[in-house]
């Protein structure tokens, strides 16, 4: 099997199933948090899987999802709280042996694997946050977050299209409603209300003062979800933390410049990453459209669906494709695509 081929496994953790994925070779970074996961249905998304792979390029990447939701059993308790968190990312690491571990948490995740960090420094190599908080109830004022937990609360459906409009800004309305019905294939109604009235119940306050391994605190600037100052905010709670801003208005690490991400976390680790190579001197630049354009038809994206995702018609993205190949002197959409990779556009 490749090493980047993801293996599901299930641990049993005192009666309850939980499932995790491991990928890569090398030391062990956990990776864990956000609202929802999947690990079959995340592992199909491209971005994710890119994102992921880099990191297991350098390390075993493992990842679980929560009991009750995505690949764990439906039936099994939902944990409600730091604690209930905090107990299944102990069990199942003890479970699968899993000894000396770098932690990277995710959003929500953070206040779990910064818990973990303080109660087993022992075990715990370092310690990266990224998008992450101190105190949920500073996510959004009290009556947005009312707001929010009643819709989700009262019909998922809509419930997960205004979530997906918050974790995927940039996205087009297509997009927006896959992940929309990716979100209700991951947990039911119940769940997902479940979890986000948790998210905005966390209180990590009483203990990331206490955090003494290396630390890391990622946090794009212009993210929609979790406001930046929140972030700096966390970086200020943990003693002798390093604080990254990154550009971006996604939420999620593997969207937007996910090499940005995977860049940070993996020197932190110790790893070496190449140098970004930049884009040469073109006898007449890019646009900021043209070279959003490019970046769409990088990752694949036809006319039709750049058109969607941009509200442009179909003829002014042909326009903006014919103009990018002709500035970049290349005779194909392919060979556009090799170069906004060469030079990491995307």
């Amino acid at each position: 099997m490749d090493r980047q081929d993801q293996v599901i496994r299930h641990a049993d953790l005192g009666g309850t199933s939980v499932a995790w994925s491991s990928v890569g070779q090398g030391p062990p970074l956990l990776l864990g948090g956000w609202l929802l996961s999947h690990l079959r249905l995340d592992w199909q998304e491209p971005g994710f899987r890119g994102f992921v792979s880099r990191l297991a390029e350098h390390r075993t990447v493992i990842r679980y999802d929560r009991p009750g939701t995505g690949t764990a059993d439906p039936r099994g308790p939902v944990p409600n709280g730091l604690e209930e968190e905090y107990a299944v990312l102990r069990d199942l690491l003890d479970t699968i042996g899993v000894g000396r571990v770098a932690l990277l948490g995710v959003s929500s995740g953070c206040a779990v694997t910064s818990l973990y960090a303080v109660r087993h420094p022992e075990r715990c190599e370092a310690l990266i946050l990224y998008g992450g908080f101190v105190r949920g109830a500073d996510i959004a004022p009290p009556a947005a977050r009312r707001a929010m937990l009643s819709v989700v609360e009262g019909h998922w459906g809509l419930g997960s299209r205004v979530l997906a409009d918050v974790f995927l800004p940039g996205a087009g309305a297509a997009e927006r409603e896959a992940f929309a019905h990716f979100q209700r294939r991951s947990a039911s109604r119940e769940v997902a209300a479940m979890l986000l009235r948790a998210t905005y119940d966390l209180d990590a306050s009483g203990h990331v003062g206490d955090v003494g391994v290396p630390t890391l605190v990622l946090h794009r600037r212009d993210d929609r979800a979790i406001p930046y100052p929140l972030g700096r905010q966390l970086a200020a709670a943990i003693p002798g933390a390093r604080f990254q801003s990154l550009d971006g208005i996604d939420h999620f690490p593997w969207r937007g410049d996910a090499d940005a991400v995977a860049d940070g976390v993996i020197t932190f680790l110790g790893g070496r990453v190449a140098p970004r190579r930049s884009a040469p001197r073109l006898p007449e630049p890019l646009s900021d459209r043209e070279r959003e354009v490019l970046a769409l038809v990088a990752r694949g994206r036809t006319d039709a669906q750049i058109a969607e995702q941009l509200v442009l018609s179909a003829h002014t993205v042909h326009r903006h494709v014919a103009n990018v190949r002709t500035k970049l002197g290349v005779s194909s959409r392919a060979a556009a695509a090799a170069w906004a990779t060469e030079h990491r556009l995307i």
